[in-house]
């Protein structure tokens, strides 16, 4: 059809008018303002435009540069090496990695850090003197690139990467490997004139009367033999909606929960302030152990103190720890106390729920599990949080093996989509044998998700359990964040929308 013969309805010819007025390319979102058109009736009518050739449509991927939590606090202070090179100044240019140790605000971790940076930076010459390893710097360097991105990302928000030099560019995937920065796409759509809209807007075009709804009126007057009834494109992209529904880690709990359920378990839950008896002698773990320090475990203030099950449990207990009670152990070896056993705590493993519905519960069969928080004492970072989820179970039943334990642990795991399971020896305080149980993914091989083993003597005997008990608890955060691929645990709970709207919760 020529163009003296072509006919477009008024909302196309908008479309095309401002696309000529701007050069012959315009953003959707331009456009938008341009033409006031809503972004459906635009990206609908931009379809129909594209299928008489008028105009071509381009995507375009763009990628942003921002902060994340660590990123900003370097930038507000300094990266962990500038921090460590300022001490060794501070100490004369020269210092030892134990004055080092003592003189640093670092922490064990980002003083290991600041180590191999400086050393990859060349900023100090790392030379042994008297069996100690020796920095020495002659002069401080002026700041480095990414010191300064930082400061810019800090300032800005945000940066196209596109727009940086190729050196800068180097240094974003170093920082987006250190997990300072995060990079995040954006698809930017625009129209084209193409040669043949250009003609048609040229010389003119005249407007076609269309009719897009069929109505009553239409059909009994009969009218409907002399309109134009606009056609509808069932594949024209609309505008994404988005209705309200379970968050994408609840989702995924639900799944873990079905698939246990299915396989027989029964769902147990407990308290989150927990007493120490509960969470530590309960399994055998001895009252002096570091895992009960501060800096491992949360203790309340109010209420100080949690009361105990009855004297002759507690007592079997204290036994075990002593002198090994009737378990075939000999036990610890020091004088337990009943006033440590008291004290209270935020649970540190959901094992403490465990313990208490075993004794409750000693006789067979048994089959349990818990998808529950718990609470550790950990600095927050890329891969740990202070409160988050433990997927833990129990079996309880005459000849069960480590065989019968791996079974189950395979099914579930291919249930959640992982073909491959392996088992490694390992240890842990309260189970013997322990096993790590391993699953394979493509992109980043064998990974540890989950701790499991047979209790020991020491844990059941004294609540009157006379079979074995096949235990396991991992984390759910690294399972969920293999299954929603993400790099950095925050983003689980951080409440992005963008992200919760985007993430499906049918797996």
């Amino acid at each position: 059809m020529g163009n003296e013969q072509m006919k477009l309805r008024e909302i196309e010819i908008r479309i095309l008018k401002a696309l000529s007025k701007s050069k012959g390319e315009m953003k959707i979102s331009d456009l938008e303002r341009e033409t006031e058109l809503d972004h459906i009736a635009l990206i609908r009518t931009s379809a129909w435009l594209s299928e008489k050739a008028l105009v071509k449509q381009k995507e375009t991927q763009r990628a942003y540069a921002e902060l994340l939590k660590e990123g900003y606090e370097y930038a507000d202070k300094e990266l962990p090496e500038r921090s460590l090179l300022n001490t060794i100044v501070k100490l004369g240019g020269s210092a030892t990695l134990s004055q080092l140790s003592r003189e640093t605000n670092l922490s064990g971790k980002d003083l290991n850090i600041a180590l191999g940076w400086i050393r990859s930076k060349k900023w100090a010459k790392f030379k042994k003197q008297d069996g100690e390893t020796l920095l020495q710097v002659k002069e401080t360097p002026p700041l480095g690139i990414d010191e300064e991105l930082l400061t810019v990302l800090r300032d800005k928000g945000e940066i196209e990467v596109s727009q940086l030099p190729s050196e800068k560019r180097k240094i974003i995937d170093s920082l987006q490997k250190r997990n300072l920065i995060r990079i995040r796409q954006e698809t930017i759509r625009s129209l084209i004139l193409t040669e043949e809209g250009t003609r048609l807007i040229q010389s003119g075009v005249g407007v076609s009367e269309e009719v897009s709804n069929l109505t009553s009126d239409l059909i009994k007057s009969g009218n409907w033999r002399e309109i134009v009834l606009r056609k509808y494109d069932v594949e024209a992209p609309v505008k994404a909606a988005y209705p309200g529904k379970i968050h994408p880690v609840i989702a995924l709990i639900n799944e873990i929960r079905e698939i246990f359920l299915n396989l027989g378990f029964t769902e147990i839950r407990g308290p989150f302030v927990e007493s120490a008896f509960w969470n530590f002698d309960a399994l055998f773990q001895p009252q002096d152990h570091p895992a009960r320090e501060m800096h491992d475990t949360f203790y309340l203030k109010f209420p100080k103190t949690a009361k105990l099950p009855n004297k002759k449990m507690v007592q079997k207990v204290s036994r075990t720890h002593e002198d090994g009670w009737e378990t075939g152990s000999t036990g610890w070896g020091y004088k337990w106390s009943t006033n440590i056993a008291r004290q209270t705590i935020l649970r540190t493993h959901t094992t403490a729920t465990t313990i208490r519905y075993l004794a409750a519960h000693p006789d067979p069969p048994i089959k349990v599990f818990s998808v529950d928080r718990v609470y550790r004492n950990e600095k927050l970072d890329y891969k740990h949080l202070a409160e988050f989820f433990q997927i833990e179970g129990i079996v309880v039943d005459e000849n069960v093996t480590l065989r019968d334990l791996m079974g189950t642990l395979t099914e579930f795991y291919k249930r959640l989509g992982f073909e491959k399971v392996q088992f490694w020896p390992s240890y842990f305080p309260y189970t013997e044998p322990s096993l790590q149980s391993t699953v394979y993914v493509e992109e980043f091989g064998w990974i540890e998700l989950c701790g499991m083993g047979i209790f020991r003597p020491e844990v059941t005997i004294p609540f009157g359990v006379k079979v074995p008990v096949l235990a396991w608890g991992g984390g759910f955060e690294r399972l969920a964040m293999l299954r929603l691929d993400l790099e950095d645990i925050r983003d689980l709970y951080k409440n992005d929308l963008g992200w919760i709207k985007r993430t499906p919760t049918v797996f």
